[in-house]
């Protein structure tokens, strides 16, 4: 009998040793500002060859896109109604990138300091500032309707009004619809409002229609929550809602909650369109964008990307500081019904391996168009950030460097 104890005593601390070398720790150094230390890829336990192979397969897989931001708008989505650009877009660089492996890099190409739109990546910083919005409690709860936050905007347009009570053009509601009014924090989070309505000139169903347009504009709303559907109308009406809330413009709440704390650059910014300014506590505010699909959005090098994505893959916690909680992230990372390879925006889940087969499936990927990418592989203690990237060649290059760990 004490025999048997022994051996399943014995059976089971030899599978919690296992158990516990398969869970890696995460390496504590953080970079602090302006500063990066690197080290060579052997001096980390990876294989040289194989991580300029990597590199070498990220630069041919550069994405055909132009080089003129306006110009790759168009190509993007130019098909579409409404496509004008509203916002600033710039020229960009070549393909770039980095890879951080147990907190230090190891390999960078092309201009990582080049500051450069993301598009839709900002979509993951607008989702950190409403998760922050809810853990001081200035939201509390995602379950609650954005309406009962919201119940109206007054558009800044200087010279517009005629001075009568009656002309009300420069007040809206953007949630106060019927099916509006039923939308919750966290349908809009997760993509699942099918949000109606027109913002800043763009209404929702100009951005990717599907079949007969006009059927398009008049179907019949989809329950929130039961259908996941792509589109920065409503991230825009997203981020004017968490404006409100912040009753402050956004870039300065990232600024001052997450960019400045992880010692972030100085030359990231954060724009809207151009006629995207409301009027908040009796100052001009510009509500910004979530993403480059009309230009604007956020601008930044590939180092404070992959400061954020740093950030992250720690659950939110920078040099044992939680500057997001361990819970947002939780949520982040849990599979949307609609879409289970998608979490809060923009976090792209690595669900039953489908977005990219060479990578643990605990993986995900902050993604905006262009391919610009930030992987967290929590596994591996691995951060890659890649930056006008083919869309189709993700996973070759995370296969890559998986490839190149030795130890």
């Amino acid at each position: 009998m004490k025999k048997g104890l022994l051996f399943t005593i014995c059976i089971a601390f030899s599978s919690a040793a296992v158990f516990a070398q398969k869970v890696q720790k995460l390496n504590d150094y953080f970079p602090a500002p302006n500063i990066w230390q690197q080290k060579t890829p052997s001096q980390s336990g990876l294989d040289d060859v194989g991580i300029q192979k990597a590199v070498s397969f990220a630069l041919a897989n550069e994405a055909k896109s132009s080089h003129d931001g306006l110009i790759a708008q168009y190509q993007s989505f130019g098909k579409e109604p409404m496509s004008e650009a509203a916002g600033p877009l710039t020229y960009r660089a070549a393909a770039t990138g980095l890879i951080i492996y147990k907190g230090y890099v190891v390999a960078q190409w092309g201009e990582p300091n080049k500051v450069d739109i993301v598009n839709s990546v900002t979509k993951s910083l607008l989702s950190t500032v409403i998760g922050v919005a809810v853990d001081r409690g200035l939201i509390r709860s995602t379950a609650d309707t954005v309406a009962s936050y919201v119940p109206f905007v007054e558009i800044y347009s200087p010279g517009s009004s005629n001075g009568s009570d009656s002309n009300q053009n420069d007040i809206i509601y953007p949630f106060a619809s019927a099916h509006n009014r039923r939308l919750t924090w966290e349908v809009m989070l997760r993509q699942t409002s099918d949000w109606e309505g027109t913002l800043w000139g763009k209404p929702d169903w100009a951005d990717r229609p599907e079949g007969d347009l006009e059927e398009y504009k008049n179907r019949k709303r989809n329950e929130p929550g039961t259908t996941w559907k792509y589109n920065d109308v409503r991230v825009n009406a997203l981020a004017l809602a968490a404006t409100n809330v912040w009753r402050r413009p956004l870039p300065q709440v990232l600024k001052e909650t997450i960019m400045d704390p992880i010692g972030a650059s100085t030359t990231w910014r954060w724009y809207g369109y151009r006629n995207s300014w409301i009027v908040l506590d009796g100052q001009p505010v510009q509500s910004v964008s979530g993403g480059g699909h009309w230009g604007g959005g956020m601008f930044m090098n590939a180092y404070d990307m992959a400061r954020f994505g740093l950030l992250t893959l720690h659950g939110g916690n920078w040099k044992g500081k939680q500057l997001i909680s361990k819970q947002w992230v939780e949520q982040a990372l849990t599979p949307t019904t609609a879409n289970t390879g998608y979490g809060y925006m923009n976090w792209f889940l690595n669900t039953d391996k489908k977005l990219l087969p060479s990578a643990p499936e605990k993986a995900w990927v902050h993604i905006g168009n262009g391919t610009n990418m930030i992987y967290c592989d929590t596994d591996h203690d691995l951060i890659i950030v890649a930056r006008w990237i083919d869309n189709k060649a993700m996973d070759g290059l995370v296969s890559a460097v998986l490839k190149s760990i030795v130890q």
